[in-house]
């Protein structure tokens, strides 16, 4: 018995492995030696690099792109227009906001390349984490983080240079 809904129109690389109760929908992209593991929603569009892991209840709302070595943790939320940029480590519950207050589609945050993001971040739509950046645990981030900069706090604000 298969536990999973996996669209016949997905692209699964080699050696990937996919946990149980998983939703993979059409034109989804998982590169080669992804781990999925168990009861991930990856929704039209979402497109996930090599090399990466996926951790359980992990939700895609659909095209969004997570490049190469990223590690996304349990209960965290990809919403739609999301950039994930190579080697970036998403914490546990972080969640991404792609609409405004008057629920008009502006798209999910781009988050460079070599970023950390802490335990339940929120990241609001539009906005722009550059590489190499830190957000500390709890943040509310609805400002652009330049490159090599720690931020944290609620709303989220310049600490230092990294």
């Amino acid at each position: 018995m298969d536990l999973n809904l996996i669209s016949k129109k997905a692209k699964i690389g080699k050696n990937v492995k996919i946990g149980a109760f998983c939703i993979i929908e059409d034109d989804v992209v998982i590169g080669d030696n992804t781990v999925i593991m168990n009861y991930v929603e990856l929704r039209n569009g979402t497109i996930v690099g090599e090399n990466c892991y996926i951790d359980s209840r992990v939700s895609s709302s659909g095209n969004c792109t997570i490049g190469n070595n990223v590690i996304i943790r349990y209960d965290s939320i990809i919403a739609r227009q999301v950039v994930i940029g190579d080697n970036t480590y998403i914490c546990p519950k972080v969640m991404t906001n792609n609409l405004d207050t008057e629920k008009k589609q502006i798209g999910g945050p781009k988050i460079g390349a070599n970023v950390f993001i802490g335990t339940s971040c929120v990241l609001q739509h539009g906005i722009k984490i550059g590489d190499n950046s830190i957000i500390g645990a709890l943040s509310y981030l609805n400002k652009d983080v330049p490159n090599n900069e720690l931020w944290f706090g609620n709303p989220a604000k310049y600490k230092k240079s990294v």
